[in-house]
This record gives structure tokens, sequence and C-alpha cells, in this order.
């Protein structure tokens, strides 16, 4: 039974690779995936010698259990795994619709006034270090759509523009690794009670600058890098937005309060996540002078439209959502029959434990980091703020920008500028591994 979960997992990953080449998103072979394994280990359950359950860990006597008792664990340890799941999932989708109405209110117009040199050097200094403590807030992906429209508006030449974008990868990654709330990876580890917040910066934060301020300084002596942009937007063609600095900072802030209120409460991540969403949306339906309803339309000068927060909602990427749900629990699947388990036993009894996470953080360039992640909190079993949650944060959250495919930033970057493989892996590439290895140099010399 093991061999077949596993050989579905195979199959459905490599399915998930070859969306572009089979035009499926990769959504179906995730949910698909995801039922399968859970209907092996269903119909099989008698046929397993051993089963992990989260709450109590490995149960070796599973195997003398009566039929009854394995079902009764078998849905316990489900539900327990699906909760831990939508936790993750309901706090993603706050954070977007935050994210979704800051954009409504062209909030993020604001950034592009905050750059107004013509030196191409000290330009690609700002745009990646705005990148990198932007994408510590709101997710990396939104950070490199945010970042390219910003350079949209100010380099016309389009190869100037893809080696900005490469930079902003780096950069958008880099910072994404060192918070909870600014990557997928960190967020499940956050809520998994491997890391919590204050220990998270303090022990990510210098090697991801360093992942950071290697690759770019070493661009910055580049050719490419050297001269003035060719046009720069005039201020004029800035659509003007009468609420737009304020709803960014206003969201900014109350994205940041989540994990300040969790420390206070001790309550769930997502219950912070829901508070700030309501509030951002209160004030967003004020300000736009419209009736606060979530679900409806609403009259507005004998108009109809639809309210910021509608909108928001509506624009949630919920392909991801499900995409994410579909990962996690065919991971939880493996976890749960312990396989998992004793394959972190068995790398632990082989290699150095450093070097299988430097490892792992490289092999996020070609396998996504949502499962690597998933499967590493199941195989380790240290303590809350331990090393190797850390050194997993930042290897997983940031040797995804070895490979243009290799995170959801590079992903959307190459969609967005048409930026070939290739292209990446000459000019980039080595960049973004100098600057992984760097991180990983300090992280264990931390």
């Amino acid at each position: 039974m093991e061999i077949l979960i596993i050989t579905l997992f195979v199959l459905g990953y490599v399915a998930i690779t070859l969306e572009h080449s089979t035009k499926i998103d990769k959504l179906i072979p995730a949910l698909i995936m995801m039922v399968l394994c859970w209907t092996v280990v269903s119909i099989g359950i008698d046929q397993f010698d051993h089963w992990y359950n989260p709450a109590s860990g490995l149960v070796t006597t599973f195997l003398q259990m009566t039929h009854d008792v394995k079902l009764h664990l078998f849905e316990e340890t489900m539900l327990h795994h699906f909760g831990k799941t939508a936790e993750i999932l309901i706090f993603l989708m706050g954070a977007m619709a935050i994210v979704e109405m800051i954009d409504h209110f062209q909030g993020f117009e604001t950034i592009k006034k905050l750059i107004s040199t013509k030196s191409k050097r000290r330009l690609l200094w700002i745009i990646s270090v705005l990148a990198f403590f932007l994408s510590a807030i709101i997710d990396n992906l939104t950070t490199t759509i945010v970042m390219i429209t910003v350079l949209r508006k100010l380099i016309d030449d389009k190869n100037t523009r893809m080696w900005y974008t490469g930079m902003v990868i780096i950069a958008a990654n880099a910072g994404g690794a060192w918070t909870p709330i600014g990557d997928v990876t960190t967020t499940m580890l956050w809520m998994a009670d491997k890391v919590s917040s204050i220990k998270l910066v303090e022990h990510v934060l210098l090697p991801s600058l360093a992942n950071l301020l290697v690759p770019v300084t070493i661009a910055s002596f580049l050719p490419i890098f050297k001269g003035e942009v060719a046009q720069l937007t005039d201020d004029d063609e800035i659509v003007k937005a009468p609420h737009g600095r304020f709803m960014l900072v206003l969201g900014l802030i109350l994205i940041v309060f989540v994990p300040i209120f969790k420390t206070l409460t001790h309550l769930p991540p997502y219950a912070g996540m829901m508070l700030s969403l309501s509030i951002f949306a209160a004030v967003g339906e004020i300000l736009s002078r419209r009736t606060i309803k979530l679900t409806h339309r609403v009259e507005d000068s004998n108009t109809l439209h639809e309210g910021p927060t509608m909108k928001a909602l509506s624009k949630i990427e919920i392909p991801s959502i499900l995409f994410f749900l579909g990962i996690l629990m065919a991971v939880a699947a493996m976890e749960s029959v312990g396989m998992i388990y004793f394959f972190g036993q068995s790398v632990s009894s082989s290699i150095p434990q450093n070097l299988f996470i430097t490892l792992l953080g490289i092999s996020s360039a070609i396998i996504d980091n949502v499962p690597l992640v998933a499967a590493g909190i199941g195989m380790f079993q240290e303590a809350t703020d331990a090393h190797v949650w850390h050194f997993i944060a930042y290897a997983a959250g940031t040797g995804g920008s070895i490979l243009i495919i290799g995170s959801a930033a590079g992903v959307v970057a190459m969609g967005m500028e048409k930026i070939p493989f290739f292209w990446y892996l000459k000019n980039i590439s080595l960049l973004a591994l100098l600057g992984y290895l760097a991180g990983i140099g300090i992280m264990i010399l931390v």
C-alpha cells in the first residue's frame, strides 16, 4: 500500500510539473492525488504496520488494533490534518483579500512615487530593497507583480527590464523567508508552531539579507546596470487615487498586526487575519461611500456597483487555494501512515542535517517548496524554534530563486515578462545560487 501511495503522489506531481505542456491546471492533479492517496489509506487501513497521529506521535501498536479503532483513529487524524490545512488556507485568503483591496484603491501607486532616480545602479538597489521589505509584509508573489508593474512604468527596454525582474525574484523570495507572513512556507511553519514570529526574524533575517546583498552587489558591476534608464514615466501618467496611500499604510499595518494579535491572545493566526480583514473592509466600504455588504451589490447614486470588499473577494486565487489543499492533504496522507517519519529517521542517520536541508532548498528550485516543507514538518521532531525549522524556512523560501520555475514569484514573472527559462538560467541563476550559499553560510555560522 505504501508503494501505491508513493506512486500516486509521484504521478500526480509529474502531472503538476507538466501543467504548461498538458494545459491542465495544476489544481486538478493535486486534488485527484489527494483523494486517491486518502482512498488507498482508507481501503488498506488494516494493512499498515504503523500510524502517525500528530497529536500523540507514532502509534507502534496500530497493527494489533481492531478495525473499528483503526477507523476512528483514521477519521481523527484526517480531521486534524484538514483542520490545520484549512487554517492555512483561510489565513492566505484573508491576506489575499487585503492585498486586492489595497490594489483596488491603487495603493501600490504610492511605491512608484518613491522612485525618482535615473541611475540604473541606484534603481537596482531601490527596486531590490523595496521588493525585499515589501515581500516580508505581503507575500512574495504579490510583491513580484507589484514591482513588475512599477518597472513597466519606468523602463521601456525589454532586455533591461528582464534583468531587473530577475533581481526582483531573488529579492522577493529572500524577503519572504524571514517573516511568518512573507511566504506560504513560513506561514506553514508558524501555524504548525514550529517557529515563533520573533525568533524567525531573529534567526533568518541576516541569512536573507546575505541572500539579497550578494547578488545585488555583484549585479551592480555588470554592464547592464551602468548608465541611466532610457525613459521614466511622467508623473501625469500615474493615476491619482484619493485614498491610495492611506489604504496602503493601513493594509500593511493590519497585516503586521496579525502576529502581534496571536502573541497577545494565543488565538490561531487566521483569527487575527479575519479581524484585520474585517476592519480593513469596513474602512474600505466607508471610504467608497457604500453600504457595508460583503456578498451583494449595493446601490450608489442610482447606479449598481460592486464594493471593494466584493471585488477583492472575487479576485482571490481560488485555484491556488485548492492546489495548496490538494498538495498539503496528499502529503498528510503519507505522513499518517508513518512514511515521512521513517524517511526522516533514515535521513538523520545517514547524512548531516545541515547538508540535507541545504539540498532540500536547492531541490525547491525544481520541486514546489510547499510539499517539501510539509514533509519536513512531519519528518523532524525538534522543539519550537529549533535550528532545523529556521534553516528549513530559509532554504525552502530562497532556494526556488535558482531557477525561474522554482518559485511562485519566478513563475508569475516568467508569464508577465515572457522571460525564457534558459535566459534566466544563463544570466540570473548563478547570482541566485551565490546568494543562497551566502545565506547558508551565515545560517550555519550563526
